[in-house]
């Protein structure tokens, strides 16, 4: 919802931003500011400063900027919506009221809050259950299991008595109808049931959160070797929809913010134990295969997740239903990886045995989706993939999958992957290759690799000057901008595969700059075109900008548009103006210019501005895309000095060279 202007700044005269940072970084006063060590970046000298006169935060080391509501969504991955309801709060600011109910809605919403009261009742009594007499063989499975007395009480572990009864009558004494625990999944019920019963009865319980925190059902492990159902969740409920909650949530989207990754484990008690280790961005999934809204909510919390599945055959196929649910949802910077544990062993045995270290081994080796997804494909065929009509059926296997991807920017990337790792596996194999034959592993082509191979250039037995050309091409790729200077990138070698007239004329070729010209041009767009951010306010937010005065601009548009009910270009311009950020404004019209499309934003229609907006948009995330993996590459170039390493730095050189040229 849109919220008054006033309000947020009555928020912002009541919570200093140096109160709202101080919780997270500690700050030491220099002249009229404060100063601490940077919340977004790893640093040994303090470049981030927070001024509450002007009420706003900078880091230097990353170029965020921003308020006390942007602070909160930064670190703790939270809404805007989200934010302003918790500072509020804080302040002591009452919030405007929704828009009045029609009775049903009332009492939907009356049951609910009844519900919620129930649960939390019904978790305090279970937390309280665990500290009885009859509740040492309990008390006593924690402690085998590792589980320190603080442990549970961070978790709000509990027990579920034996009797069928028992839950029920604390409930009632509290005012609870067996409705009502009914409806709340916490009395089994009904028609066909001669006697009702405790759905939970001799087990531990883990109290399951929604995303701010508040009980909303429970997970159960049985004591009893008898029982059937060794784990049990609440049934569905108003409350409780299991396919679109993940345990732990709350607590680790804040982790995972400071720690810079989010862990996916199978178990609630997995999750416990990491916390124990130093872990504290983990979460499960509810005892299901992820689904759409688990998967968006790992999102929100990080780009690039890791799923830690066990390596024997039920984790692997764990991993391949979270790439069928996870393809047609990716987009530009939204993935996951799969870190697979040692057979036979979750990182609760691995945390306990070896400590952190021994989980952060396997993190290390966490590999992309797209490795896993041809990994499976490979295996499929056991490695058969000797003839033409078979290597056929695995080209079209994978390019099926990767039609999958809706986003056509990612799924060009992906296709683009499958024809170059396809090459270099088929052509490091004997064309008449024996059953079960694969490439080395050692050498990035075969499964399980972690690594995309690029095509390059093909080598013979001796380097030609095409091929010394390529060489070039990689050193420079190499080189970091700070040794390289202003020198015109090197033009790729033209022998053997001639370069394409866009990439002989590309601005980078140029020595133009076409990432600051794109960051430019979305700006630009934004100031001539505030209504833009009425759909895409959420991807301006989640862009990754790269030049400090367009960070800024962006911060502070944003700030605008949550703050006015109607935006238009004069009064940006004004706001922003007053600000001190003119110059920006002017920084992006200037650079804009360069960009053919640029026209379009200034005079088209509405909805070629927006086409127009949208392809800088999307070409920018493609080349942001590209440079994370050229960067990737020189790593592995700089590691490994082979041929593979070294082709696939030239090639992922060579696409960004091609999607630098005009439009």
């Amino acid at each position: 919802m849109k919220y008054p202007p006033h309000l947020l700044d009555e928020i912002r005269a009541r919570l200093s931003v140096s109160d709202v940072v101080g919780r997270t970084v500690p700050l030491k006063r220099k002249g009229r500011e404060f100063a601490g060590l940077s919340p977004f970046k790893t640093e040994k000298t303090p470049s981030f400063f927070v001024n509450d006169q002007k009420g706003f935060y900078h880091c230097f080391a990353s170029g965020e900027h921003g308020d006390i509501f942007t602070f909160l969504m930064k670190t703790q991955g939270t809404t805007f919506p989200e934010a302003v309801e918790q500072l509020a709060g804080e302040a002591g600011v009452s919030l405007p009221k929704p828009q009045p109910r029609t009775r049903v809605e009332q009492q939907r919403e009356d049951e609910r809050t009844r519900l919620h009261r129930l649960v939390e009742a019904a978790a305090a009594f279970f937390q309280a259950a665990l500290l009885r007499d009859d509740a040492a063989h309990a008390r006593a499975y924690l402690e085998q299991r590792g589980l320190t007395a603080r442990e549970r009480e961070a978790f709000s572990v509990g027990y579920a008595p034996s009797g069928h009864a028992v839950l029920h009558d604390h409930l009632a004494q509290h005012g609870f109808s067996p409705a009502e625990m009914a409806r709340a999944g916490m009395r089994v019920a009904g028609p066909d049931i001669s006697r009702p019963y405790d759905r939970f009865r001799d087990r531990i319980m883990f109290p399951i959160t929604d995303s701010r925190g508040r009980v909303i059902a429970f997970g159960g492990r049985a004591l009893s070797k008898d029982v059937q159902a060794k784990y049990m969740n609440s049934p569905e409920t108003p409350l409780f929809h299991k396919g679109r909650v993940l345990f732990n949530y709350p607590r680790a989207r804040e982790a995972a913010y400071k720690a810079g990754d989010l862990l996916v484990v199978e178990g609630y008690m997995d999750v416990i134990a990491l916390a124990g280790a130093g872990f504290a961005q983990a979460v499960a999934p509810l005892g299901t295969a992820l689904t759409a809204e688990q998967i968006a909510l790992l999102w929100r919390a990080c780009p690039e997740p890791i799923l830690c599945f066990d390596g024997d055959g039920a984790g692997r196929k764990a991993a391949y239903r979270a790439i069928d649910v996870a393809l047609p949802l990716l987009v530009p910077g939204k993935s996951l990886r799969f870190a697979f544990m040692p057979d036979g062993v979750d990182p609760d045995d691995l945390v306990r045995a070896e400590g952190p270290a021994g989980l952060r081994r396997v993190l290390q080796g966490a590999v992309a989706l797209s490795d896993v997804l041809f990994e499976r494909e490979w295996a499929a065929g056991e490695g058969r993939w000797d003839t033409p009509e078979r290597r056929a059926q695995l080209e079209r296997n994978l390019y099926g999958f990767a039609g999958r991807i809706e986003d056509t920017a990612v799924r060009g990337h992906y296709e683009r992957a499958i024809k170059d790792q396809l090459f270099h596996r088929f052509r490091r194999s004997p064309a008449h290759a024996k059953p079960g034959h694969t490439a080395d592993p050692a050498r990035g082509a075969g499964p399980g690799s972690g690594r995309w191979s690029g095509p390059g250039a093909p080598r013979g037995t001796g380097a030609d000057a095409a091929d010394e050309q390529w060489r070039n091409v990689a050193r420079e790729a190499a080189t970091p901008p700070s040794q390289r200077g202003r020198a015109p990138l090197r033009k790729l070698p033209q022998a053997g595969s001639n370069a394409s007239r866009a990439l002989r004329s590309s601005r980078l070729v140029a020595n133009h700059n076409p990432r600051q010209c794109l960051e430019a041009t979305i700006l630009w767009g934004l100031v001539q075109a505030p209504w833009l951010l009425e759909d895409h306010a959420e991807a301006v937010a989640d862009l990754a900008l790269d030049m400090p005065p367009f960070i800024a601009l962006r911060d502070e548009i944003l700030t605008l548009h949550a703050s006015h009910v109607s935006l238009d270009t004069v009064t940006l311009r004004t706001q922003v103006s007053s600000a001190g950020l003119q110059p920006a404004i002017a920084l992006a019209e200037r650079h804009s210019a360069s960009l053919r499309d640029t026209t379009a934003i200034d005079d088209g229609e509405r909805s070629q501005i927006e086409r127009s907006w949208s392809n800088a948009v999307q070409l920018h995330q493609q080349q942001r895309g590209l440079q994370q993996e050229l960067e990737d590459a020189r790593r592995l170039f700089d590691a490994r000095q082979d041929d593979m390493s070294f082709n696939r730095l030239a090639f992922i050189k060579r696409q960004l060279l091609e999607l630098s040229g005009p439009s």
